[in-house]
């Protein structure tokens, strides 16, 4: 199982929220590549970067952090938050993203996800699904859709997906535990599915739990920057 430690960017600085709230926002460090290097240096190969302010804005907004990141760091750097047009889809590759993460975009205009998935290749773009109660949550979790949570990682699985990154979004932020039964089930309904847990890892336990179930890796945010975590016990997972 991957380690992938989470980075999340207002105003070009690492920050964390709980259950995507901005109102609850907590800022980490000044320099998200000095941030990134730490997380190279340990061994860890790969990081989930994530612009919020691109989120809000609908566009790319921290062009700079990604381009320092992807062209200062070996990571392969998988970047999420705004990528709203082909044009920014674009951009993201040529600033140094080695994938691309949509979500509501795959819900909202699912022919241009889709063209991304062809353009770009199924290995390339990777699949968010949040969820909240099993079903489908987007634009900032602010809205829950009818659409359920599995039956949406199947259709896309059809087209070309292989890699889907699930946020369960009531664990999101708490630091009380990943939805493991909820991995589980996904892997049993999906086999081959590269899957990347999200949300609530609280302890090495936790890793532990997800590895059992199979998933491809776990993003670790929350827990390595209040010390649940240390980098050395990330490191131990993440050099495989």
């Amino acid at each position: 199982m991957y380690i992938i430690p989470a980075i999340d960017i207002i105003g070009g600085k690492c920050v964390r929220l709980t259950q995507g709230d901005y109102n609850q926002k907590k800022e980490y460090h000044d320099s998200p590549l000095e941030m990134a290097k730490r997380f190279e240096d340990a061994g860890i190969q790969r990081l989930h970067l994530v612009d919020l302010d691109g989120a809000k804005a609908k566009k790319i907004i921290n062009s700079e952090v990604l381009k320092s990141v992807s062209q200062g760091t070996s990571l392969q750097v998988d970047f999420g938050g705004g990528v709203q047009s082909d044009e920014d889809a674009a951009f993201a590759f040529e600033l140094g993203a080695h994938q691309l993460t949509g979500g509501s975009i795959a819900v909202k205009n699912p022919s241009m996800f889709e063209n991304w998935i062809e353009k770009f290749g199924g290995d390339k773009i990777i699949l968010g699904a949040d969820a909240k109660h099993r079903k489908i949550a987007i634009s900032g979790w602010e809205e829950t859709t009818s659409v359920d949570l599995i039956d949406f990682i199947k259709s896309y699985v059809v087209k070309g997906i292989s890699y889907v990154i699930c946020t369960d979004v009531a664990k999101d932020g708490l630091l009380q535990g990943p939805s493991t039964e909820l991995y589980e089930e996904i892997m049993q309904e999906i086999p081959g599915l590269r899957l990347i847990a999200s949300g609530g890892v609280s302890s090495m336990k936790d890793l532990e739990a997800l590895e059992k179930t199979g998933v491809y890796g776990a993003i670790v945010g929350k827990a390595y920057y209040e010390g649940r975590i240390s980098l050395e016990e990330l490191a131990s997972f993440g050099t495989k």
